[in-house]
């Protein structure tokens, strides 16, 4: 019997396998069809059926931030597209996504051209995907051809791993079915760039002389430290200076949040107090890795002079920039600066950090301090949390947040591991959570636990059947107070004021689900709870589920608003 040719399929898969992505989230279609059944019948990855584009992109990138690369397997144009906002995320936030499709191949472009027909899921420029994903992938081909097909996916391949970006890799519908040569056996790797020797140099000289002039120095640690691999280089460096730190909330546990160094999640004004008072009183920030967005604007107008910023798209002392200076270089000769003085590791703690119940009591709504039974979000993190440490669940759990006031709450959050808490924080999608959840317990092999604010669970509810059709236990919490309340901090924070007179937008007042109903539909666990007593009661039941997924609405009050999301509304009022 004749063996079936080694295809480009197999190319790819083989490829992926040696960077250890053993799962691949799809959405069959006729155009990608030769792939679809390579990855049927490829040994050593599974395929993880999903329900729609987003659910299978949110996945795949919660993936590749635990797994460090991921695929996923998307029709042409009506699916590619529905994809963009996710692939667009992970762009932003540095999540390495191989997003695999195929388009109208060699015949059908003949025919077009012969009759002038548009093909299904076309809109008549057959080059559109391509030309739309190059805006959020660091790399995009369309390979007409198997010929050279192996060194582009190889060139693609490397691209996502050199930048943790994603990219982009179509073929005309029959070519991922052509034959193709094996790989080499030896796994890709990402291009090391090398820093312009002079510039390194003037950069860290520079940079030293702000560090050692300073009497509060600061490390500011980012994602990309994460993304790139630098968590036990930045760790040495925290250990070397003895100088406190924080982490930006995109960077929230980019190494373990222990010891007297590490002074809290710096989130602006959700911040916990003190946390803000160290950040407003150092007088030299060492930002390593950061992604700084308009969550950031604060520190940018008031401490700019004053920071060192070095990430994969900036290197600057103050107000010098620098050209072709790499964050691990940098990194590496400021960690030889700090071992060889004298002066270091500073003798510096932190602010006593928070003794529980806080930070969660004191910026717990105060309308409800006379009724301890109703659960605030501040009350919903006080006893989940201590839930989560008195059990010792915290090593084999991974968090996931798409932005909500729920995210910013949990910024608060001291003690958690490295990669256990996951968010859309830069690029800030509602929704983001639900879809998350399967990649990310996939990716980590921990459970994954999700807080998602019910506007948000809607958006892409669906996503519970893929986790019970993969018989995966991840915990999906729904805030359910029937509005999308973030939304509605920023766009009138007084709605959320006593009294008939002060109404929510009618656009952020959202349906009632019967979210019970839902959760047996999907095939999920299913538990609703109204008071902080039947949240504790619900707490260790939950525990013990472990071949299906739990969803647990949890219900708190309309205009319940937690002082976190209070001072960060309070930011955008006019003076």
């Amino acid at each position: 019997m004749r063996s079936q040719p080694f295809t480009v399929a197999d190319y790819l898969l083989t490829r992926l396998l040696q960077l250890n992505v053993t799962d691949v989230f799809q959405i069959p279609g006729d155009y990608v069809k030769h792939f679809t059944q390579a990855l049927e019948n490829f040994d050593g990855i599974n395929t993880i059926g999903a329900i729609n584009e987003l659910d299978a992109t949110y996945a795949a990138d919660a993936y590749a931030r635990t797994r460090g690369l991921a695929a996923v397997s998307l029709q042409y144009g009506v699916s590619t597209f529905s994809a963009l906002n996710a692939v667009a995320g992970a762009y932003v936030e540095r999540s390495p996504i191989v997003v695999i499709s195929a388009c109208p191949g060699a015949d059908m472009r003949n025919q077009t051209n012969m009759y002038g027909m548009i093909f299904h899921h076309s809109t008549g420029n057959l080059d559109a995907d391509q030309n739309v994903f190059k805006n959020v992938t660091v790399a995009a081909e369309t390979l007409s051809t198997s010929v050279g097909a192996a060194e582009k996916i190889d060139a693609l391949l490397i691209a996502a791993l050199t930048h943790r970006r994603p990219v982009y890799i179509a073929c005309y519908k029959e070519v991922w079915g052509e034959a193709c040569p094996r790989p080499s056996p030896t796994p890709l790797k990402a291009a090391r760039l090398t820093s312009e020797k002079l510039a390194l140099e003037n950069a860290v000289e520079l940079a030293w002389s702000q560090i050692t002039a300073a009497k509060k120095p600061l490390i500011f640690a980012g994602v990309e430290v994460l993304r790139f691999g630098l968590s036990k280089l930045l760790q040495k460096i925290i250990d070397a200076s003895g100088m406190l730190y924080t982490t930006s909330t995109l960077g929230k546990t980019v190494v373990d949040e222990v010891g007297e160094q590490f002074i809290g999640t710096y989130a602006d004004q959700a911040s916990i107090s003190s946390v803000i008072t160290t950040v407003e009183q150092a007088d030299c920030i060492i930002s390593l890795g950061t992604i700084l967005t308009d969550d950031y604007l604060w520190l940018m107008e008031n401490k700019y002079p004053q920071m060192i910023q070095s990430s994969i798209g900036q290197m600057r002392v103050g107000y010098f920039q620098y050209e072709n200076v790499f964050m691990q270089d940098f990194m590496e000769a400021l960690l030889k600066r700090f071992q060889k003085s004298k002066s270091y590791p500073l003798k510096v703690h932190a602010s006593a950090k928070p003794v529980y119940p806080e930070p969660w009591i004191s910026n717990s709504d105060v309308r409800w301090k006379d009724k301890p039974e109703v659960i605030t979000y501040n009350r919903f993190f006080q006893h989940t949390m201590k839930f989560l440490q008195d059990q010792k669940m915290l090593d084999d759990i991974v968090m996931v947040y798409g932005v909500s006031s729920a995210m910013y709450v949990a910024s608060n959050a001291i003690g958690m591991k490295q990669g256990s808490y996951i968010s859309s924080a830069a690029w800030q999608c509602i929704g983001f959570e639900t879809g998350a959840a399967s990649g990310a317990q996939l990716g980590s092999g921990k459970r994954a636990l999700t807080i998602a604010g019910d506007g948000g669970f809607m958006m892409v509810c669906q996503s519970l059947s893929t986790l019970a059709r993969n018989n995966l236990n991840s915990v999906i919490f729904v805030m359910s107070n029937g509005v999308y309340a973030i939304e509605q901090v920023y766009v009138d924070i007084t709605a959320f004021q006593a009294g008939p007179q002060h109404k929510f937008d009618r656009f952020d007042i959202l349906p009632k689900w019967d979210y019970m109903a839902l959760a047996q539909a999907f095939g999920a666990k299913g538990f609703k709870v109204e008071t902080v007593e039947e949240l504790k009661r619900v707490l260790p039941l939950i525990k013990r589920i472990k071949s299906q997924p739990v969803l647990v609405e949890v219900c708190i009050p309309e205009k319940d608003l937690p002082q976190q999301m209070a001072r960060l509304g309070n930011e955008t009022l006019p003076v």
